[in-house]
C-alpha cells in the first residue's frame, strides 16, 4: 500500500468514528428522555461499521494489491433491548396503574465507554494520517 492509499483509509476512519462519537452524545443527551415523535421513550441507538462492498473479483485483487481497504458506517440501528422501568407515580408518562414509567434503554456508564473508545480509535487514524503525511514529505525532501 501507498501513503496516499493509508491516508485514504486513515481518513475513512476518521468519519466513521466521528459519527460514533456523534450518535453515543445523541444517546447521552436523551438518556432520560421519555417521551419522543415516534411516540415512547429514547431508543438507543448503535453504529454499524463495515468494510466498504468491493464489485468485482479481479478489480477488487488488482486495487487492493494497490491500495488498502475503507471504512465506513453502513447503518445506525437501535437497540433492541427493553425499556428500563422506574417508579414515579408523579411523572407525566407513568402508567396510571402501576406508577412505572418507561425509560430509555440507555445506559450513561456504557456511553461514556463507548465514547472513549471511539475518541482513541479517532486519534490513532489522525495520528496515521499525520504520520503518513511526515512520510510523504521526508520522501520529497529525498528527491531533491
Amino acid at each position: 500500500m501507498d501513503l496516499l492509499g493509508a491516508i485514504k483509509v486513515s481518513s475513512s476512519a476518521l468519519t466513521a468514528h466521528r459519527t460514533k462519537m456523534n450518535v453515543v452524545a445523541e444517546n447521552i443527551a436523551n438518556s432520560e428522555t421519555t417521551r419522543t415523535a415516534e411516540g415512547g421513550p429514547y431508543r438507543r441507538k448503535m453504529v454499524v461499521f463495515e468494510k466498504e462492498a468491493p464489485e468485482s473479483f479481479d478489480n477488487v485483487f488488482a486495487r487492493e494489491m494497490a491500495r488498502g481497504d475503507t471504512v465506513k458506517v453502513t447503518e445506525i440501528v437501535s437497540s433492541p433491548e427493553d425499556y428500563r422501568l422506574e417508579y414515579n407515580p408523579e411523572h407525566p408518562d407513568a402508567d396510571p396503574e402501576t406508577g412505572y414509567v418507561k425509560m430509555p434503554n440507555v445506559d450513561v456508564l456504557s456511553e461514556v465507554a463507548d465514547m472513549m473508545v471511539a475518541r482513541r480509535s479517532y486519534d490513532a487514524s489522525a495520528t496515521a494520517v499525520e504520520n503518513s503525511k511526515n512520510m510523504i514529505m521526508k520522501a520529497l525532501e529525498i528527491g531533491r
